[in-house]
């Protein structure tokens, strides 16, 4: 599952990068910096990993991890091929989720591609050519329905009224992600035609350090304007955020975060936010040897989180011993939990709650 990070040229997206994965993509004050997709494979910040490796005090511990893919920077015209706008497109569509990166900082020594600060017009920049390139998509398909319509198909019927819904929709500006459809329809007819715009978002506010804590006025506008959007803002100081990384030390890491009045990277958010976005969650399994976080989606049932670890798991399954982690936390340890009878056993339709702690039994 990968999230991916877009908006203008250099508006902050591989610094953003930077912040997040140990790769160093190239970062630099001019257009189209980053010409080739970077792709970071980041640690999910936890908590519950620390202290489920504080009790058990295992070998080793593995955190779970989202791919972050730093795409390159759109301009208008990039549905027509502008700038690097067909690779952008491409870029985009293989990812699950966008995070969008909007510029709400003065600063006239970083050049904007459009000569002013102006954070909704960038907006509605990428949203237009998003739009643009699913409307060509959608009348692709649209041509091909119609024929079939005329025949008397009664499935092509019902697909050409999704949509033509669709491309009204987009001519008027509006993504198919802020759409409703039936289940059903949306998982025959929608779904597969994989558009830009359906694609989960996340607004990242770009701000100076001074407004790392409450945004600015430009990250109200942001707020204000996407009120109606099914998305989530998110307020960070990408250059201060780089700054901070660059100290070894953890206490100066700590007493500069708190200087600026946060308990925590504004980049360690972003994350967990990022891995919400993509629908995931996180299941452990706690053991001596090891203590480690699993990703599964949301909703997946036992049997699907056990083929995350092997796939004979999920073959072979017969039934899976379930802790919650509040449960263990509150214990101490798996033995106590079961003396206190709090250890369930769960069979193939649990769904898998975010925080369990795992056992699966299997015979393949």
């Amino acid at each position: 599952m990968k999230a991916g990070i877009v908006g203008l040229p250099n508006v902050g997206k591989s610094t953003l990068f930077n912040c997040l994965s140990n790769a160093k993509a190239q970062s630099a004050n001019f257009p189209f910096c980053t010409i080739e997709p970077n792709i970071g494979v980041v640690n999910v910040p936890d908590n519950r990993l620390s202290k489920l490796e504080d009790l058990v005090n295992p070998e080793r511990v593995v955190p779970a991890t989202v791919e972050i893919v730093d795409i390159a920077g759109l301009v208008k015209g990039a549905s027509k091929g502008e700038g690097l706008g067909n690779q952008f497109l491409g870029n985009i569509r293989e990812t699950d989720a966008i995070l969008h990166v909007l510029r709400c900082f003065d600063n006239d020594n970083i050049v904007h591609v459009d000569g002013s600060v102006d954070p909704i017009r960038d907006k509605e920049t990428i949203d237009m050519e998003l739009q643009l390139k699913d409307l060509e998509t959608t009348e692709k398909k649209l041509e091909k329905v119609k024929r079939a319509s005329r025949t008397g198909d009664k499935e092509a019927q019902k697909e050409e009224i999704i949509l033509q819904k669709i491309k009204n929709n987009l001519e008027s500006g509006i993504s198919v992600r802020n759409l409703e459809f039936l289940e059903d329809d949306y998982l025959e007819f929608v779904k597969p035609l994989q558009f830009i715009t359906d694609k989960p978002v996340m607004y990242v506010c770009n701000v100076d350090e001074n407004s790392a804590l409450l945004g600015n006025s430009y990250v109200d506008q942001v707020r204000e304007n996407v009120v109606n959007e099914n998305s989530e803002v998110l307020v960070l100081a990408v250059g201060t955020e780089a700054d901070i990384n660059e100290l070894d030390d953890y206490e100066e890491r700590k007493m500069f975060l708190q200087d600026i009045g946060l308990d925590e990277p504004g980049s360690a958010k972003l994350i967990r936010s990022a891995y919400k976005l993509l629908n995931l969650q996180t299941y452990f399994t706690a053991g001596v040897k090891e203590v480690r976080a699993w990703t599964i989606n949301i909703g997946s049932t036992a049997p699907q989180s056990a083929g995350v670890i092997h796939t004979d798991f999920e073959k072979g399954f017969i039934r899976a011993e379930v802790i919650a982690y509040d449960d263990f936390i509150s214990f101490g340890s798996e033995s106590k939990v079961k003396e206190a009878g709090k250890m369930r056993v769960e069979g193939k339709n649990y769904n898998v709650k975010d925080g369990d702690i795992m056992h699966f039994l299997f015979n393949v």
